[in-house]
This record gives structure tokens, C-alpha cells and sequence, in this order.
């Protein structure tokens, strides 16, 4: 199917073909009839893209900030392969769409409806269900694809709280900027529109405002105080895009004593205090078409707000626009300026270096039968492979995935087959980069094929252990991106479908500090120490969202399961003795304080009697180093910052191995199993090890949680 993407990097806008998304609960599957390119945010988008380093830095100086700090912690070439593959992952461009359901995803919308969502320009999207609404009999597609950013209009007039009879400045007469006004007039409001062209102060005055024509040099603000009978208006909505303070500035001098202003677009904000100050201002910043947005609970998960508490949610927000369409409120028909097929896309796109350009409308045709069923795409030419050869299937493009696992399986002299991706964007984009032969959005497509032989998983953690299964059972050998299963039942799962294959397959998971140049120097002095040995090991594993999915314990299992296990196979590894025993705490197991597992101090004993301590702490200071191991032994010493520097205190025969550039192991972790398969020797972590690692990383979680 086609597909409308932007590169990051350069501001390029191409259309290719990727295979239809996998269907998903709570999503649905629709094929597309029309979407609207939104002229504000995708030129914006765009021109970010096309803009230099310089230029870019200079927009996000919080970016660069923790670039700066990444660098401090991990080298300069780490830090510009990351900032590199950030601006290389391609964006999917749009989010106002309007097309047929063909699989509801087991929600109330039926399959054949007509909705609209916040799908991108795409001949079959999938939308959580939260993001969609179906349309009135009486309201054409073309209409209902103004939608989504009628509801952003919307949100920001809410906010507004305006009432019958007020008076209220609209400042930016784009797109937004015009359905605002009507919604507004549609209210009861009197409304004067303000922007620099006189095409659409035209188009403001046929929906009933008066309007300042900047163009013409006419004041907004005495303007607006004759408008508002010199009283002042009631409110301001800012719907304009510019690096100017004006419109914030305009618009508090325009209002009343304890006016509103809501910010809908994106503006200047060096804000007067004595402009909001004397007036009692009220200063708003309206985030998107409404409350949900942005909320995974909302939008991912599909749990809606209680009416009572949260009359208007954004997918109410759509239901609302589409009342006012469907009874003839609002009219946006007048603010369609171009029509092009999806395969004009690019024409459609070109349109956008015309200022005058409002409502570009994409148009779609394809069966959607057709598209449905297209879920592997060939990308290059598939070459013969020899017995020996580990001919992989991946499943998984994300950020580790794509900078770091499969560029590893390659250099590693792996085969790469088929790159699968829930979307199917991804596996495009990276399986074209890294030369793999097909992209794929259905699992069956590398599990039913024989050519190969082995599959790499950098799935959600959730999903790891099913596909682990699967590929068992399929006769593949596994790498799996760390954590191997969230719970005992799944490892039992595990256990038993690697045992039925009597070895058969190979397991591996991808604990790769186990194979960093500096700890395999580490292993080999510790290996003539004969003595118990003491560990500490502080991971800086930095704060991310208790929202973001890894912290979810359904999904990503919380952090100790999803990467404090790297410290708990580290310290099995360089023990090099059976775990007998843990004990575990965390901050928060006080009376008032909030339990986070991501602050705990875990101690693990050994057969052998050795011990060690890892501090997992998600509250220290960036400029730290992100990891430290330290061991006790022998009347000495070693240490290792942040696999840059290893050294040795009073340790007889060694002081110091350092790196110029961070090293994790991970190439070498793929090297070895890769190299494993080639040999046909055993994983290079052996599968009773793999399976201690992963039970003491689950019943140390659950001791946190309780």
C-alpha cells in the first residue's frame, strides 16, 4: 500500500509502498477515501527538516543540551551515531483522515462504517479506537476530513469558555484559524479576524467576522478596541504560526480586565508581565483536539474518561464537529484549495511553498481487499544461502534495533531476510538501509519460511515470550533483546518448548556486557582469583515517565525485569557461580512515599560465597557516569566507568585497559552467536544460565512490588 513519509533529516517527502499494519485489539484497521494535509504543522515539519544542523539546534536548545551531556558520559562518536539515527528514523506525515473500518478490532465501531481518526496519509491506517468517530450519513468524506482539525479549533475555543454575545479576536486566519471562526459565530460570539492576507480576511468576512488586514497596515489593537466598543475584547484565540511576540503581546493589550488568551498555535512567548499583570490576564496553551491526548491510558489502552468527569474528550471533540457538519453549523467546503490523487502526493506537497494554499485533499481508490492482504514486501534480490549461513528473520525496528542489533547481525556476517515491523514503515525504511530482502507486517511470513533459520526478537517485552515460542517451535534459533519472559509461567513456556526440541535450536539472549572487551579482561584476571569475590555495581539508569510503556509491568515488565537483568547475568557471569540467594529494596517502603522499583539496591549471594550489590537508580545527575562496576578481590581493586576505563588498584600485574569509544559488547554478542551458527557449536550463553538469570530477574520484581 502507499504511504506519505518525511525525512528528518533533509525535509524530503516521498510516497512508498509498505505492506498493510498488523491488526491490533481496541485499533482499527480503515482503508483510507480521503486525508487532508494539515498546510500549518507539515509545512512546519518540513521546514524543520530541511533546515541545517545549525538551524535545528538553535529550535530545540533542550536537544542540545542532552546531546552535550551524552557526550560527557558516552563519547562523542556514540553520541553522533544516536543523534543520527534519531534524524533518520521517517515520519509518517498527516493525521486528518476519513475512511472505511475493515477490521474493528473487537471495539464497537462496525466493520464497513464510515469514520474519521487521526490516521496519516496512508491507504489503510490503524487508529486506537479512542481516536475515532463515526460520520453522520448527511456529511461527505471531503467535508469530514476537516475533522480532526476542526476539533483542534475546538479545544482551543473551550478553553476560551466564551459565551453568547462576547467579543473574540482570532489571530491567524489559516486553516484552524477559519473553522475557528465559524465555531466561534456558531457559539454566538462576535468575532474579528486578524492576519496578513487579504484572500483570507475575505474568506473570515463570508463567515461573518470583521477583520484587520495586517497587509494594509491597519492597527489590531485600536481596531480591536473599537470592535469591542472600547471595552476591550473578552477573549483572544491565537491560531497563527510565527517566531514573533506579537500575537501574545496584541493580544493581551486588546483584552479586557481579566481577559482570556489561549494559544493554539505556535508563537513568540518573551511575554510583558505588566501586560498580564495589570489586567489580571488569563494565559492558556491548548494541547491538540482535547483532553486524552497524548494520555497512553486514553489513546493506546483505550480507557475512556467518564462523561460525568470529562464531558468533552477528544474523540467527543470529533462527534461534536461532525453534529455542527452533519446540522449545516459550519461550512468547510469554501476552504478546500486543491484535490490530488494519493498518487500526486508529492504535487500535493509542492503546494505548500504557495502561502495562498489552505485545504489540500487527498483522494484514495484502491480495493481494499487487495490491500489488506499485502503484507510482505519484496525489497531487493534474495541470494542463495549456503547450509552454514544464519539467515535471519527480525522482528522489531525500533531505535536499539535498528542503530545497534541489526547493523551487528550484519557486520557479524549474518543473512538478512526479512525485517518485520507492526506498521510496516519501519521495516521499509531500515530493511531497504540494511540491505534486507524482504518487509513484512505478518509473523507467518518468517515463521512459515524455510530459508530461515534464525530469529532475532526486539519486540515490547510483553510480547517476547510468545514469539520466543513460536519461533521455538517453528525450528528457529532465537535471539531475543533482553528480557527472555515477564513471568514464571511464560519461562516455564519456554523451558518446555526448548526441551521438547532436545537442543535442537539454539536460545540466546542479548545480555551483551557479558562479551565487552574491557569485562572479558576483567573475567580473565578474576578467573585466577580462587577467593570469594565482592561486587558493587551502580547502573545511572536516568528518569524516564512512570506513562512510558517500559514502566508498565503488563508490557515492559517495570525496569528491574527490562534492564537491571544486564547487571544481574553481569554479576552471574564474572561470579562464575550459581545465584543461591537475593535480597532487595527499594525507595518508597515508608509510610506517605510512593513505591519505585527503578531506585533499588539488590544484593545477590553465590555458591561460590561471593557477593555483590546493584544499585539500579533512576534519580541521579546526567553528568554521572551511567554505569560503574566495581570489584573487590585478591587485596585489590578493578573498576570500570562506563565501558571507557578499566583500572586497577593494587591488583598485581594490571593497571589500567581504557577505550576511546564505549563499548557494550554488543557486536561482539552478535558476532558470537552469529559465529555460533556458522561453527554449529551451542549458544554462546549456555540455556540453564539464560533461564537462572531470567527467574531471579522476575521473583527479584516481584519482591520490589509487594
Amino acid at each position: 500500500m502507499k504511504q506519505v513519509l518525511q525525512n528528518i533529516a533533509n525535509g524530503d517527502t516521498s510516497l512508498i509502498e509498505v505492506p498493510c499494519p498488523q491488526r491490533k485489539n481496541e485499533s482499527l484497521l480503515i482503508a483510507t477515501t480521503k486525508s487532508l494535509v494539515s498546510v500549518g504543522t507539515e509545512r512546519m515539519l518540513i521546514d524543520f527538516g530541511k533546515s541545517g544542523w545549525i538551524e535545528k539546534a538553535r529550535s530545540q536548545p533542550d536537544k542540545v543540551k542532552m546531546v552535550l551531556e551524552k557526550v560527557k558520559t558516552d563519547g562523542l562518536k556514540p553520541t553522533i551515531d544516536a543523534v543520527r539515527s534519531k534524524l533518520d528514523q521517517p515520519l509518517p506525515l498527516g493525521y486528518c483522515n476519513v475512511g472505511i473500518v475493515q477490521d474493528n478490532g473487537g471495539t464497537k465501531f462496525s466493520v464497513g462504517s464510515r469514520v474519521v481518526s487521526n490516521g496519516n496519509h496512508a491507504e489503510v491506517v490503524r487508529v486506537p479506537k479512542n481516536l475515532c468517530a463515526e460520520i453522520p450519513e448527511n456529511v461527505d468524506d471531503e467535508s469530514a476530513a476537516f475533522t480532526v482539525l476542526a476539533s483542534i479549533a475546538l479545544q482551543g475555543i473551550r478553553l476560551a469558555n466564551p459565551t453568547i454575545g462576547e467579543t473574540v479576536v482570532v489571530t491567524g486566519l489559516g486553516l484552524i484559524g477559519l473553522i475557528t471562526v465559524q465555531l466561534l459565530k456558531a457559539n454566538g460570539c462576535r468575532v474579528l479576524g486578524v492576519d496578513f492576507d487579504s484572500t483570507k480576511c475575505a474568506m473570515a468576512r463570508d463567515f461573518g467576522a470583521e477583520t484587520v488586514d495586517l497587509s494594509t497596515g491597519e492597527d489590531p489593537i485600536s481596531r480591536a478596541n473599537a470592535f469591542s466598543r472600547g471595552q476591550g475584547v473578552d477573549a483572544v484565540i491565537i491560531t497563527a504560526s510565527t517566531k514573533s511576540n506579537d500575537p501574545v503581546s496584541h493580544g493581551a493589550k486588546m483584552c479586557r480586565k481579566r481577559g482570556r488568551i489561549v494559544l493554539v498555535g505556535v508563537v513568540g512567548l518573551e511575554l510583558s508581565r505588566a501586560d498580564f499583570f495589570e489586567k489580571e490576564i488569563t494565559f492558556q496553551v491548548s494541547c491538540s483536539y482535547g483532553p486524552g491526548r497524548y494520555d497512553t491510558e486514553y489513546e493506546d489502552k483505550g480507557h475512556d474518561y467518564p462523561l460525568g468527569f470529562v464531558r468533552w474528550t477528544e474523540q467527543r471533540n470529533f462527534e461534536a464537529v461532525l453534529d455542527l457538519m452533519s446540522s449545516g453549523a459550519i461550512d468547510v467546503k469554501p476552504l478546500i484549495s486543491h484535490r490530488f490523487e494519493i498518487e500526486d502526493a508529492i504535487s500535493a506537497y509542492e503546494c505548500l511553498n504557495d502561502r495562498s494554499s489552505l485545504g489540500i485533499l487527498l483522494s484514495y481508490s484502491a480495493e481494499p481487499e487487495a490491500l489488506l492482504a499485502k503484507k510482505l514486501v519484496n525489497i531487493s534480490t534474495a541470494e542463495n544461502y549456503a547450509a552454514e549461513d544464519a539467515v535471519c528473520g527480525f522482528i522489531g525496528a525500533g531505535n536499539y534495533a535498528s542503530r545497534v542489533l541489526i547493523p551487528s547481525f550484519k557486520d557479524a556476517g549474518a543473512k538478512l531476510d526479512t525485517l518485520l515491523t507492526s506498521g510496516g514503515v519501519s521495516a521499509i525504511h531500515h530493511g531497504k538501509k540494511n540491505d534486507f530482502v524482504n518487509a513484512s507486517t505478518d509473523l507467518e511470513q518468517i515463521l512459515n519460511n524455510e530459508s530461515i533459520n534464525t530469529i532475532v526478537i526486539a519486540t515490547q517485552h510483553n510480547l517476547h515470550a510468545n514469539q520466543v515460542i513460536k519461533a521455538i517451535d517453528a525450528g528457529k534459533n532465537v535471539f531475543v533483546e533482553k528480557p527472555l519472559a515477564l513471568s514464571h509461567a511464560e519461562l516455564d513456556e519456554i523451558e518446555y518448548a526448548y526441551n521438547a526440541k532436545r537442543g535442537e535450536c539454539r536460545v540466546m539472549v542479548g545480555y551483551n556486557r557479558r562479551f565487552s572487551p574491557q569485562i572479558i579482561r576483567m573475567k580473565s584476571l578474576l578467573d585466577k582469583v580462587t577467593e570469594p569475590k565482592s561486587f558493587i555495581m551502580t547502573m545511572n539508569a536516568g528518569f524516564i515517565p512512570r506513562e512510558h510503556w517500559a514502566q508498565d509491568p503488563d508490557v515492559g515488565g517495570g525496569r528491574i525485569i527490562g534492564e537491571a537483568c544486564h547487571y544481574i547475568d553481569l554479576m552471574r557471569f564474572l561470579a562464575n557461580s550459581e545465584i543461591t540467594g537475593f535480597t532487595a529494596t527499594c525507595m518508597g517502603k515508608a509510610d506517605g512515599v510512593e513505591v519505585t522499583e527503578d531506585k533499588a539496591s539488590i544484593t545477590l549471594t553465590f555458591k561460590d560465597g561471593s557477593f555483590g550489590t546493584i544499585h539500579y537508580l533512576a534519580n541521579g545527575g546526567k553528568a554521572f557516569a551511567k554505569e560503574r562496576i566495581e570489584v573487590f578481590a585478591n587485596d585489590g581493586v578493578l573498576q570500570l566507568d562506563n565501558f571507557r576505563k578499566l583500572r586497577g588498584f593494587d591488583w598485581n600485574g594490571f593497571s589500567q585497559y581504557n577505550l576511546r569509544v564505549q563499548d557494550k559488547g554488543q557486536r561482539n554478542c552478535s558476532k558470537l552467536f552469529v559465529g555460533s551458527i556458522h561453527k554449529g557449536e551451542s549458544s554462546p550463553i549456555p540455556f540453564c544460565e539464560i533461564m537462572e538469570v531470567a527467574r531471579y530477574s522476575v521473583d527479584i520484581a516481584e519482591s520490589l512490588r509487594m
